[in-house]
């Protein structure tokens, strides 16, 4: 018998048939089949997420559109004839007697008029789809708000819209001053300091949920049927918000600072004249300015205790004669006003504050 062959490390080669005696395969292993690709479907954006600056021209557009929508449908409602329009204005009365050039009566009225004289082969009325006098349309409204401000009231009462505005600038300077001289100081102790934040700021939350226009009855009896009252409403309006809301923009600030400045020796008066003040003041800017804007909502109210004056006094009488157009135009001058305010506010904010990145 001849010796079986042996590999160079002495071991025995193994059979042709490999370790486990399987026969062996006659070519190269088969590769295993490819995996079939799973499809992904497209990502979905989500369109809610980590906030992000917009463009600029973004910013722009979109704040004309905030604008531009609510005019688009007002105008929609007031001029397509089949949007609303539940009402018709009467351009010839025919044999109606009791109708009149002019007059907006319901279409169901109308209607029956028409057969009637129709059935009485009379003369038809004629008129036009028309909205309830309480909805003018947007030219109307252009249009009285330049009259407004142009020309002398026809009314032997009425006073002109430009000096009722004054008047009620006027109140609302007032009262926003005598609210932060007392609120803006108090809220930085508040924020500052414990225990007097324990000792007052119950109190004003119990007192910040009363409605402001619940004390008219009492201011008229302190201050008067003038201006007075009416101040007093703004301030009684804005002072609680604000000692809360500054004392909680004092409580953000870094305690860090605070300690730093307290192991350099700041303290008391000093502390808050030179550390906490500085720390919080474009915060406390930005503040001001949404109070501000508190403020002039508490303005109708507050100058229709005692006597009717500002623009409210114009409002409510344009509304006796039923020139809601004139209504209209004067709310409109409201927002106007306070909205350019606001941003010559944020304008100066960015001037006064060029560090603070919230103000830019």
């Amino acid at each position: 018998m001849s010796a079986e062959p042996r590999t160079d490390a002495g071991r025995r080669p193994l059979p042709k048939g490999g370790a486990t005696g399987e026969p062996a395969l006659a070519g190269p292993l088969p590769m295993p089949p490819a995996a079939t690709p799973v499809k992904v479907g497209a990502r979905r954006r989500s369109w809610v997420g980590v906030a992000r600056p917009l463009s600029s021209r973004r910013r722009t557009v979109l704040a004309v559109l905030s604008f531009l929508l609510p005019v688009l449908a007002w105008a929609a409602v007031s001029y397509v004839p089949f949007l609303w329009h539940p009402l018709v204005e009467v351009t010839e009365p025919g044999d109606v007697a009791w109708m009149e050039p002019g007059m907006r009566v319901p279409k169901a009225a109308f209607a029956k008029e028409v057969a009637g004289v129709q059935a009485a082969k009379g003369a038809v009325p004629v008129g036009i789809p028309a909205n309830p006098v309480y909805l003018p349309a947007p030219h109307a409204v252009a249009a009285a708000l330049w009259t407004s401000l142009t020309a002398t009231p026809t009314q032997r009462d009425a006073i002109r819209l430009p000096l009722s505005l004054w008047h009620s600038i006027q109140i609302i300077a007032w009262g926003f001053l005598l609210s932060s001289v007392v609120g803006v100081p108090l809220g930085i102790l508040c924020g500052a300091q414990p225990t007097l934040a324990r000792l007052t700021e119950p109190v004003i939350e119990f007192v910040r949920y009363m409605p402001a226009p619940a004390f008219g009855a009492l201011m008229v009896a302190i201050l008067g049927i003038y201006d007075g009252p009416k101040i007093a409403i703004i301030v009684i309006g804005t002072f609680f918000q604000q000692v809360l809301v500054i004392a909680n923009t004092t409580r953000r600030i870094e305690p860090l600072l605070i300690e730093a400045a307290l192991t350099l020796g700041a303290r008391n008066l000093r502390l808050i004249r030179r550390v906490i003040v500085p720390a919080m003041l474009p915060q406390l800017y930005r503040d001001q300015r949404i109070l501000l804007g508190w403020a002039w909502t508490y303005l109708i109210v507050a100058e229709l205790i005692g006597t009717s004056s500002g623009i409210t006094f114009f409002i409510t009488q344009q509304a006796r004669y039923q020139h809601f157009e004139n209504v209209y135009a004067a709310i409109l001058i409201i927002g106007l006003v306070g909205s350019a305010t606001d941003l010559a506010l944020a304008w100066l904010g960015r001037r006064l504050f060029p560090y603070d990145r919230s103000e830019a």
